[in-house]
């Protein structure tokens, strides 16, 4: 992704030939259903996730950066040479320094229709996808911090924005919580859970099953949107690294001194060490730090 690239660049232009060790079709950025039209510099056909992505390799290439198309398994981070043990070999990786740019996957409903519908009216991002609903009506999933900060993004361009919540009350801060309660173009559905998608090319609702009190049988109603925000979390890639160096409880890389770890000779990058920002252009500018 952008944070792994963007390091293999800067540290191929001082000399220091980097590998880079990923899926050739790897990174959450090249899974994108729609334009990134948010990275400056970057227009026309080139403007997608893949065309991103492969833009920053091209690059990455010309200084004479290695590529291993394959997924890491496994490190020892407990001494140097680190050893890194990677899919199709029993042979270890060796090196005196590693960049950890793992990214986070955004956590989806697993529910009827999402997969279907990414890219065509279902996102995780309201940041990047947000303005392709202006004047539409959304929904948003989810009743933490993360959920209301892109429900209240999207109420600035959208024309309703229903935040869809599993419980009775949320679980945000108390700041960001009244700022959507008392929001004239947000609503919440209470004690509702997204049951599935529909639509035809693009999603045009929602069914939900809805409970009217704790342990009352749902009922079944439709919400009709143009779009729909999953807002339940992410899960940083760091899960192989448990145990080697510190992480905060969500599993996010916890850095000193700009990128730097706990383990002298490891650095990461990217989203797998920022829970707030997510997007290319901070992890590319974390990269090349």
């Amino acid at each position: 992704g952008p944070a792994g690239l963007a390091a293999a660049i800067y540290a191929a232009r001082a000399g220091l030939r980097p590998l880079v060790v990923a899926p050739a079709l790897g990174g959450q950025l090249l899974g994108k259903g729609v334009d990134v039209e948010n990275f400056p510099g970057v227009v026309g056909e080139q403007a997608t996730g893949r065309g991103l992505v492969e833009l920053m390799r091209r690059q990455a290439l010309s200084f004479e950066t290695r590529f291993v198309n394959t997924v890491a398994l496994g490190a020892d981070l407990s001494e140097r040479p680190f050893k890194l043990r990677i899919n199709g070999t029993d042979q270890p990786l060796l090196a005196e320094t590693v960049i950890l740019a793992l990214g986070a996957e955004s956590r989806w409903l697993q529910v009827k229709g999402e997969q279907d519908f990414r890219g065509r009216g279902v996102s995780a991002c309201a940041t990047c996808d947000g303005f392709l609903f202006r004047g539409k009506d959304v929904m948003v999933v989810g009743g933490g911090d993360h959920a209301m900060e892109d429900a209240l993004y999207l109420a600035r361009s959208s024309r309703r924005v229903t935040l869809v919540h599993r419980r009775d009350r949320l679980r945000a801060s108390k700041v960001l919580a009244d700022r959507l309660l008392n929001h004239s173009s947000i609503s919440v559905m209470w004690n509702a859970e997204v049951d599935a998608f529909h639509g035809a090319e693009d999603l045009s609702h929602a069914t939900l099953r809805v409970r009217s009190a704790a342990g009352a049988e749902p009922r079944v109603e439709r919400l009709e949107v143009a779009g729909a925000f999953v807002a339940i979390g992410h899960e940083p890639g760091t899960a192989f690294l448990r145990g080697q160096l510190e992480m905060d409880e969500g599993g996010y890389v916890a850095l000193k001194d700009g990128t730097a770890t706990s383990v002298r000779g490891v650095f990461a990058a990217g989203d797998a060490a920022d829970r707030r920002y997510r997007q290319a252009v901070t992890a590319s500018g974390t990269g090349a730090m």
